[in-house]
């Protein structure tokens, strides 16, 4: 059976069992007045991958989900990059560091290790700003659960700038004396 049917029959189920009463058609409970205290719980089978609720915002297969995907991932860009002054901080320390990364002499792992370093301290900015967003959208009131939340976000950030500070010495600091000598020799 298919999600779309089998989501119209359990509507359809919900409506006979109680008329008056509007149900969801995912919502797996079923109605208290209709189960007798004496039965005993129906083993259900597990669900099959045709057999899942339909999910009206997964509709899109192939290059249509990859599209929409592209443009809720561009979108998401486009707020952090409004929204967030951390996210636009270290955008900006990226804009400086990924082009300084493509032009140090180290050898291919090493580059790739400098760039993968910078691009880490952005994905866990944008994870740690959804934590926040999410947090946010459920109270805005101080609850102790939602500062640790946040904090885990915020210690997670900590710990990739580490990571890339730690990257980019141990990496470029074999280098120093050649890079200081480099600089000595530009024009003044």
């Amino acid at each position: 059976m298919t999600r779309r049917p089998l989501a119209e029959e359990r509507a359809e189920a919900n409506a006979r069992a109680a008329p008056g009463r509007i149900m969801d058609p995912f919502d797996d409970e079923t109605d208290a007045s209709a189960d007798s205290a004496d039965a005993p719980p129906q083993a259900t089978e597990p669900l099959g991958t045709d057999d899942l609720p339909f999910n009206p915002y997964k509709g899109n297969r192939g290059f249509t989900r990859a599209w929409h995907a592209m443009k809720n991932s561009l979108s998401g860009f486009r707020i952090a990059i409004r929204e967030e002054s951390a996210f636009r901080q270290e955008l900006t320390l990226a804009a400086i560091l990924l082009p300084c990364s493509l032009f140090v002499p180290v050898a291919p792992v090493e580059r790739a290790a400098l760039i993968a370093s910078v691009l880490l301290v952005l994905i866990v900015e944008l994870l740690n700003s959804s934590v926040e967003a999410a947090i946010d959208r459920i109270s805005l009131e101080r609850h102790e659960l939602s500062k640790r939340a946040k904090d885990f976000g915020s210690a997670a950030v900590m710990v990739a700038l580490g990571v890339c500070v730690l990257t980019w010495v141990m990496i470029l600091w074999p280098l120093a004396p050649a890079l200081a000598t480099w600089f000595g020799h530009l024009p003044n």
